[in-house]
């Protein structure tokens, strides 16, 4: 006997039974709607029963956000945690409409600003290692954040090199990049690679590189599976880039036959600093040492790797959109979140996090993003969507933006795994702050 019903947006249930049967009723079922609240609805239930299990669907009713209604999107804002969410860029503009009204001079390479952001970050990160060393244990994890983030500048340097915005001289880019990448044991040019794809593909399915939603077939391809990505959507997302760092830098069938050479040679690089650095840290600090000076820096730059690309792009109100919906416009401009942070997070990492811009052109030098997104706010401020970094963004993207739905964006992973798998994320619900 077989049970179906017509939506993929299906909590199932399994219990012990001694009849066989299949039929559908009408209960009240609990669900998120899109302004992310607890409400009750009339919805479908899907029985089917065997002598060993019975399988229970609800159907939830599907919605997406109302997004042309002021009130909605002042109502959104304030329960996902954001400042503002914009409205809808018509679909007449052009990405080209967007750049034509920056200033040129945001455009322009000063090597003076880009040699600054060096210094920085290299005297940031040389007073982190000294902070590591000399801190008592109890001091250690301020040390850590600190060198942590101080080191997430080296990747932003390198990613100034990467979209040819830090020097004229490309020779000098290359070579800035992958030194600048090393002590984070990130391959430059395949991450170069990659990571261009994300901007000619944001936020398109099955071709965007960065955070994608999941897709429902691979969360329901088996039980174990399916527990993994729960742990690595929820508690575990703020270091979520480390698997992303493995799956798609080292494997160099990913890349094309004229982008091995390259990939080869940035490979080379990286496992010889494995090969040369970490041994000589360990003789010189033993495994603790490596563990103190290198391990939880390097898992402090993978929490601001994560944090900010997931906050980038990801909210329950924007969509993934495939090749044929796609729009460059929308997607760079409404589909990418402007969010504000501690200034000294933002010094050290170099203004990474004033994003809308850098998607709008990735040839403006990160010490002008700032003039840019001035410049943004005063000719399409009505579409920017903007955040300052707080509790419910957060929690919103954690126990929200999960498994992909065409109409509702995200379904969260509550709404469709067995409540014995879903547990993490009902965790994170009760025990992450709700402050904006």
């Amino acid at each position: 006997m077989a049970c179906a019903l017509s939506t993929p947006i299906l909590r199932l249930e399994a219990t012990s039974s001694r009849r066989a049967s299949c039929g559908t009723r009408l209960e009240i079922c609990r669900g998120l709607d899109f302004l992310g609240a607890r409400r009750k609805y009339p919805c479908q239930i899907l029985s089917y029963k065997n002598p060993s299990y019975v399988v229970r669907a609800m159907v939830l009713p599907a919605s997406r956000p109302i997004l042309d209604n002021e009130e909605e999107r002042k109502q959104m804002s304030e329960r996902y945690g954001f400042t503002q969410i914009g409205e809808p860029l018509p679909d007449n503009i052009m990405l080209k409409d967007i750049m034509d009204t920056l200033p040129k001079m945001l455009f322009e390479i000063d090597d003076m600003k880009a040699w600054r952001s060096i210094l920085i970050s290299v005297s940031s990160y040389a007073l982190g290692i000294l902070m590591i060393a000399k801190a008592p244990w109890y001091l250690l994890p301020l040390a850590w954040a600190w060198t942590g983030t101080a080191v997430t500048g080296f990747f932003v340097i390198g990613h100034d090199c990467a979209h040819k915005s830090f020097s004229r001289n490309k020779l000098v880019e290359d070579i800035v990049g992958t030194l600048a990448f090393l002590p984070l044991v990130y391959p430059f040019e395949p991450w170069r690679f990659k990571h261009d794809r994300h901007h000619a593909k944001t936020n398109m399915l099955s071709e965007d590189t960065a955070w994608h939603p999941v897709w429902p077939e691979e969360f329901n391809s088996s039980p174990l599976l399916r527990k993994a990505i729960i742990f690595g959507y929820g508690p575990f997302r703020p270091w979520m880039s480390i698997a992303h760092w493995l799956i798609w830098h080292f494997d160099l069938k990913k890349f094309r036959p004229s982008e091995v050479g390259r990939v080869k040679i940035s490979l080379a690089c990286v496992f010889a600093f494995m090969a040369i650095g970490w041994p000589l840290i360990v003789y010189k600090a033993g495994i603790i040492g490596w563990i103190k000076f290198w391990l939880m820096p390097w898992l402090g730059y993978h929490f601001w790797m994560s944090t900010f690309t997931m906050v980038h792009h990801t909210a329950p109100h924007i969509p993934f959109k495939t090749s044929e919906e796609w729009n460059a416009a929308q997607a760079q401009l409404n589909g990418t979140v402007h969010c504000n942070y501690p200034r000294w997070i933002e010094i050290l990492c170099h203004d990474i996090n004033v994003h809308i811009p850098h998607h709008i052109s990735s040839r403006i030098p990160s010490y002008n993003l700032r003039a840019a997104h001035k410049s943004l706010q005063e000719n399409w401020g009505k579409y920017l969507t903007e955040a300052n970094w707080n509790w419910r963004l957060m929690k919103t993207i954690m126990t929200m933006c999960h498994v992909y739905d065409k109409e509702r964006y995200y379904v969260p992973f509550d709404d469709i795994a067995p409540e014995n798998e879903s547990y993490p994320i009902k965790f994170l619900q009760k025990a992450m702050p709700d402050y904006a």
